[in-house]
């Protein structure tokens, strides 16, 4: 690193931080060819140098004494132009960057480039003393100033990747204002404070993350194989930069949407190719197995309970660990849905770990932490077959290093592009500020995330493919077919500026490719021996296609809901969809009603003028029935089994949800549902969430039945809207699936 001062050496004082004679003899060496070479040398701790500071404070040359701290940085050896730590030296027990005493002399000899000497920027003493809190002792307050600028400094020739927190735990209990917060407990709790503070010191060592350089390199080196070579990674470059220059000024949570394994892996890869610290990680405990977890600890992974209950100790270990992180810019991540999507869409949001971050802001901890939306979308998911027979009703398989491996061992060979896109940060200081009522506050702003989530997700050609054949049902499409259905819905992603992947459906060429890639993973079945391939999706994979699909089908609700209002006379447009948004809100986070409105006259402006069946014939595409049948299936089957219930009868939920894939696939055989892809645990378990907020799953008297079969009605009359919107649709591309050409 170049050093200049302009003060003369016997006016600076060396604080070295050298803990080997290899390391002393370079930093003399460093500072003889800078011209300190009678420079007045001390250690960064002890007692030498607090009374060489009395010598100088009493003397008067505070203003002219100079201080520079100085070390040597050990760097791992450069392979690929990448200096990383690799398995090789752990299992030789070694860490490339602390090599002992007995190495370093070799590695300066021989590989000079792996020894940085490190310098902070000067200061006067008079200036260190001028910050000085008061009652600090000069000497202690000046080594600790130092060794903080060296690790900066380190940094500066390491990268910001790895920036570390210390002491943690030893700094949160030392805090007065966390010791009031620990007295104020144990009265609450009718405890000890001793009790209270020795399980909130067992909590908080239980969840700090320790963010070892070389753990980070170890776990990046195991980990990379399961989506580098899956996928090519696309990575929204311009807003990379807006969140550094956010992130110089305050901490961030990475808020990402979660569909796979890969997600964290993948955006760690992202973030530490362009020098970005590493997150703090919040992960369930059931990803803590051997070898993985005790390695992803060190590397900034914080398994914590997916469950708090009552257990206000660790709430409260959780709250301060967070706001220590926070106060000091380390970033954290998350996902808001509490696990992967099994649909492909975005699942509803969990708030309680948010309330955490709002706790650091209200006990002022921290100024402003600013959320992070993360649309994380790929072209397949070699997991989509499994999460899709959970749906089913098949049991999960637990994680562990022989579901690791054979993980792995699938993510060996590509399968497209992994999108990686992020929305406009959103602060939460002012999105508290928003209302008195608190929880009311993280919901919108949970809901602002996923809707933040939704905006720059890309609309990938798999989802578009996935669109039109499961909206023929179970009909074989040929090239050309599918190709002239989409025509109209990519002029209109292009009308909209919506973000989507590519313009390959728009060539034969790119259009075979895209169903070859979904033949090779069973999801699109071709059929070759007749005049020409025709495609169809695969029998028993509808749930996989659905996937796909609904990863965008939030850019299509608008259009949906406009060919559903054109049904009606535009006096009962407004009943219409104060009934869409109370029944599908919650599927699709509906913004505000006048934002809404705004959308949906935008939408009927391009269906044209006028109501009902004539206006959608002149359409040039129809998106109800694709984007919304399987949802209000899944609704109709749920509202059903709900009005033939006894009302006095509980509801235990995995049992319903049981008898709602049995009755459903009964549903579907006689032709009532419009696919397989509305049998969906999932699904189901969003319509009894819908029935649940309309108060109709609670045990009751026989009025509850009443209002049962009310709701069962609302939704076939809304199945029967569905339904009219296919039948026109049905009319209109007659002359596209008629024609084979």
């Amino acid at each position: 690193m170049a050093f200049s001062t302009q003060e003369p050496a016997e006016r600076t004082l060396l604080l070295v931080e050298a803990d080997s004679d290899t390391e002393r003899a370079l930093v003399h060496r460093w500072a003889a060819e800078h011209g300190l070479g009678t420079a007045r040398t001390f250690p960064l701790h002890g007692d030498d140098l607090a009374r060489a500071l009395d010598d100088i404070v009493r003397a008067g040359t505070a203003a002219d004494t100079t201080l520079t701290a100085v070390k040597v940085a050990w760097l791992p050896r450069e392979r690929n132009g990448v200096r990383r730590a690799r398995w090789s030296d752990a299992l030789a027990l070694r860490d490339p960057r602390r090599p002992p005493p007995i190495e370093q002399a070799r590695i300066a000899r021989r590989e000079p480039d792996r020894a940085q000497v490190v310098v902070s920027e000067p200061a006067t003493v008079a200036e260190l003393r001028d910050r000085l809190p008061d009652g600090d002792d000069l000497g202690r307050f000046i080594s600790s100033q130092a060794h903080l600028a060296l690790r900066r400094a380190v940094r500066a020739v390491v990268g910001a990747r790895y920036k570390v927190p210390t002491r943690i735990v030893e700094s949160i209990e030392a805090d007065p204002a966390f010791r009031r917060e620990v007295a104020a407990l144990a009265q609450r709790l009718d405890l000890s404070e001793h009790e209270v503070a020795s399980r909130i010191g067992r909590d908080l060592r239980g969840l700090v993350a320790s963010l070892s350089p070389m753990a980070t390199d170890l776990l990046a080196g195991v980990l990379r194989p399961l989506h580098a070579r899956a996928w090519d990674v696309q990575v929204d470059e311009s807003g990379i930069e807006r969140l550094r220059e956010l992130n110089k000024s305050g901490a961030l949570v990475f808020l990402p949407s979660h569909r796979s394994y890969a997600d964290p892996m993948l955006l760690a890869d992202v973030l530490t190719e362009r020098d970005f610290p590493r997150n703090h990680v919040l992960s369930g405990e059931n990803l803590r197995f051997w070898p993985v977890g005790p390695v992803a600890r060190r590397a900034g992974i914080v398994f914590i309970r997916r469950v708090f209950g009552d257990d206000e100790v660790y709430k409260l270990a959780v709250r301060e660990y967070f706001a220590f992180l926070l106060a000091r810019r380390f970033n954290l991540e998350w996902y808001m849905e509490g696990g992967r999507s099994r649909t492909g869409k975005l699942r509803a949001p969990h708030y309680g770990l948010l309330a955490n971050v709002a706790d650091a802001l209200e006990r002022e901890h921290v100024a402003d932490v600013h959320l992070v939306p993360v649309s994380i979308t790929y072209d397949q998911l070699r997991e989509v077959a499994a999460m899709a027979a959970e749906q089913s009703g098949a049991t999960k398989k637990g994680e562990g290093i022989a579901w690791l491996a054979r993980y792995a061992a699938a993510q060996l060979r590509q399968i497209g592009v992994a999108h990686v896109r992020f929305a406009e940060p959103i602060s939460l200081r002012d999105a508290l500020a928003t209302g008195p009522d608190r929880r009311a506050a993280l919901r919108r702003v949970a809901a602002e995330v996923a809707a933040g989530i939704n905006r720059v997700t890309p609309v990938t050609a798999t989802a578009l493919v996935a669109l039109v054949l499961l909206g023929v049902r179970d009909r074989a499409l040929t090239l050309g077919q599918v190709q002239r259905v989409l025509a109209p819905v990519l002029d209109h992603l292009d009308e909209r500026a919506l973000p989507h992947s590519d313009e390959s459906l728009r060539t034969p060429a790119g259009m075979r490719g895209v169903l070859a890639a979904l033949t090779a993973e069973n999801v699109v079945t071709t059929y070759s021996g007749g005049t020409e391939p025709v495609y169809a999706i695969e029998p028993g994979h509808h749930l996989v296609a659905a996937f796909y699909r609904n990863s965008a089908v939030h850019h299509f609700v608008d259009r949906a809901l406009a060919e559903l209002l054109v049904l009606v006379p535009d006096e009962e447009r407004g009943t219409e969809l104060a009934e869409l948004r109370e029944l599908l809100g919650g599927e699709f986070f509906l913004p505000d009603l006048a934002t809404h409105r705004a959308g949906l006259d935008t939408e009927l402006a391009r269906l044209g003028p006028g109501t009902g069946p004539d206006v959608l014939r002149r359409a040039p595409f129809l998106m109800a029935h694709r984007v919304l049948r399987s949802f209000v299936d899944a609704q109709l089957v749920v509202a059903e089994r709900l009005a033939a219930r006894n009302p006095r009868t509980p509801v235990v939920e995995k049992e319903f949800l049981d008898e709602c894939g049995g009755v459903g696939q009964q549903m579907l055989l006689q032709a009532r549902l419009h696919g397989p892809e509305s049998l969906s645990r999932e699904l189901f378990a969003g319509a009894l969430r819908l029935a649940r907020q309309l108060d109709l799953v609670d045990a009751g008297r026989e009025e509850l039945g009443v209002r049962r079969e009310e709701f069962a009605e609302r939704i076939r009359a809304l199945v029967r809207r569905v339904i009219a919107v296919d039948d026109v649709d049905a009319e209109n591309r007659r002359d596209i699936v008629d024609d084979p050409q």
